[in-house]
């Protein structure tokens, strides 16, 4: 099969790049990436030379660039990971949130119709469900959760999670979503919490914290969603919706703590910010139905995948060096 993986640059999609050509030497890979500031093509050096793989720059709204590609390509599936995602660039500037995340991907699926009804998979977020709260451990997002979204970022990605799901109703396109909950991993930009914590410690600055720090998040290995998004490519039912959590509900400063822990750094470095506008309080996954359906759940336990990740970045300062520039 030859996918087209849009967004390939950036954290998950590169580690999604790498699963599907270790996985199935047999398929072919295209990379479709616009190379946003959160792009990095020296991510990709690795299979840069590999025959199955081809790297392409563009802009998933350019109609043109999209359609001209599926024609070259005919693949069987295109899979969207391409979209603007930190919470804070898209409170200070929604337009460019709504034109990638909504757009974007109204233009990938159109171009998926006029080639066959390619099959379409979109890769989501759990904070399109809003948040929870903190004194409620009971509940959990499920896939049946209203839409509640809090800020610009989740706000478009939820548009575009409905229009996909509108473009399986009225076209019959062959549409899955997945709504992961957060990542952390190798090649993450450093804007995000983990990394921006692991550089920031290294070189003795503050660790700024939102608030108090007692906001919670779910944490998800990389490898683990990835393994999931291939599962719901190949076995999912088209119009289905499918939560990817990892189970495990860490605060903020605990995240924090840990990280100072396994560097041996003092936690006099973690600084406390001004809240973030419309901070969610708790995110918080029911993986359930993925599990019962496709036989997934995380397998990484979260202290072994904080350790691989903290040592992927001492060992590639000069990536991230690079990156964050």
């Amino acid at each position: 099969m030859t996918l087209i993986v849009t967004g390939g640059a950036g954290f998950i999609g590169a580690n999604f790049i790498f699963y599907i050509l270790e996985r199935y030497p047999e398929d072919r890979v295209v990379c479709l990436d616009k190379l946003t500031y959160a792009g990095n093509l020296a991510t990709l050096a690795p299979v840069m030379e590999l025959p199955n793989f081809r790297f392409v720059q563009a802009d998933i709204c350019d109609r043109e660039a999209v359609d001209r590609l599926l024609e070259e390509e005919r693949p069987g599936a295109v899979v969207n990971f391409a979209a603007e995602s930190h919470v804070d660039r898209s409170i200070d500037g929604p337009e460019v949130f709504l034109r990638t995340n909504v757009l974007g991907t109204a233009v990938l699926m159109d171009a998926c119709r006029t080639h066959g009804l390619v099959r379409f998979h979109q890769v989501s977020t759990d904070e399109v469900y809003g948040d929870l709260p903190l004194d409620r451990p009971d509940l959990l997002f499920t896939e049946q959760t209203p839409l509640r979204a809090s800020s610009p970022y989740s706000a478009s990605k939820a548009s575009a999670d409905l229009l996909a799901l509108a473009y399986h109703r009225t076209y019959g396109l062959p549409v899955t979503i997945s709504r992961c909950s957060n990542n952390y991993g190798p090649y993450q930009f450093r804007e995000k919490l983990i990394p921006l914590m692991i550089s920031n410690a290294l070189h003795d600055r503050p660790l700024p914290v939102y608030g108090s720090g007692l906001n919670v998040r779910d944490w998800l290995y990389v490898e683990d969603h990835c393994r999931a998004i291939d599962l719901i490519l190949r076995r999912g039912r088209p119009g289905e919706v499918y939560n990817v959590g990892g189970h495990n509900e860490m605060r903020n400063i605990d995240i924090v703590k840990l990280i100072c822990r396994e560097l041996g750094k003092p936690e006099s470095l973690i600084t406390c910010v001004e809240d973030r506008k419309g901070h969610d309080l708790r995110y918080a996954i029911d993986p359930s139905k993925i599990w019962q359906q496709l036989g997934w759940k995380s397998e990484t336990i979260f202290e072994n995948g904080m350790r691989k990740t903290i040592q992927w970045y001492l060992d590639n300062k000069s990536w991230w060096a690079r990156s964050n520039s």
